[in-house]
């Protein structure tokens, strides 16, 4: 890993179990909890990308600002739809950025963290 490289994403969860099902149906993350940490679960993406999410109660809660982390889709509009009936909520529908760059839109996942769709088209 080359040094400024992204080496762990997190965020807050106030439903551990929840999320997980929220972010296994809707993108195919797959979820490791690793024993003695009831609090915390590792997930990775379709892509080997990695992270966790952590429902620690002295940890942050899950917030609507800050950096957004933008999740690759092929159909912004179907996404946004799925993640309605999962429970999150459209902040900012489908959005052109550029011919170059696509679009992207906002979204609250179902505990209150802000993240963002991107597709080409």
């Amino acid at each position: 890993m080359a040094h400024g490289s992204i080496a762990h994403i997190e965020f807050p969860t106030t439903d551990l179990a929840a999320t997980r099902r929220f972010y296994e149906s809707l993108f195919g993350w797959r979820f490791d909890i690793v024993p003695g940490w009831e609090t915390y679960a590792m997930f990775t993406t379709p892509d080997g990308q990695g992270g966790g999410i952590s429902a620690d109660p002295r940890g942050d809660k899950p917030a609507a600002s800050g950096p957004v982390l933008h999740l690759e889709v092929s159909d912004i509009d179907e996404t946004l739809s799925q993640i309605g009936a999962a429970g999150g909520r459209t902040l900012t529908p489908k959005t052109k950025i550029s011919d170059e760059f696509g679009y992207f839109a906002l979204f609250l996942d179902n505990v209150g963290n802000r993240l963002g769709l991107w597709s080409r088209t």
